[in-house]
């Protein structure tokens, strides 16, 4: 069978792998029941469906009567970027907090973009780092740092 459509294929591809990795990795925990999930029932049901849908692309792509060509080549320098903009923020968060990691996440994996708009850049940094707090620490009650350590928190 031919493929017709590679980057639905391909895409689909990813999806399946992820997909059934995050349902083997919920194994590992306890599923409870539907009114007391376990900490396996939302990855579990999640990596189905991401699963699911990795199929459902995969059969598009190979049962599509029209054909969009080979995938081109592969964006190295803005998969380093990305991947670099993700290590610093993990490295950065812990002591310098969420105030200051997350803009320069946002900042340097906007730096991919053959599009970068400083303002759009600033105005983005703003509201992610406003919902974030909202979020994960308001909202949720984790412990993530907010402030930097030497101002305190």
């Amino acid at each position: 069978m031919k493929i017709r459509h590679q980057k639905d294929f391909w895409s689909g591809l990813m999806f399946l792998v992820v997909g059934v990795g995050f349902a083997i990795g919920a194994l590992n925990y306890s599923f409870g029941n539907s009114a007391r999930p376990g900490p396996a029932y939302f990855p579990f049901g999640l990596g189905i469906l991401t699963a699911l849908l990795g199929v459902f692309e995969i059969g598009k792509a190979l049962l599509s009567k029209a054909t969009d060509g080979d995938i081109g080549a592969w964006p190295i320098r803005q998969m380093v970027i990305i991947l670099a903009a993700v290590v610093l923020f993990g490295a950065l968060l812990p002591k310098l907090g969420l105030i200051v990691a997350l803009p320069v996440l946002i900042f340097i994996s906007s730096l991919a973009s053959g599009e970068f708009h400083l303002r759009e850049v600033l105005i983005t940094c703003v509201v992610l780092t406003i919902f974030s707090w909202l979020t994960f620490i308001k909202g949720l009650g984790l412990t993530v740092p907010m402030l930097p350590t030497f101002i305190g928190a």
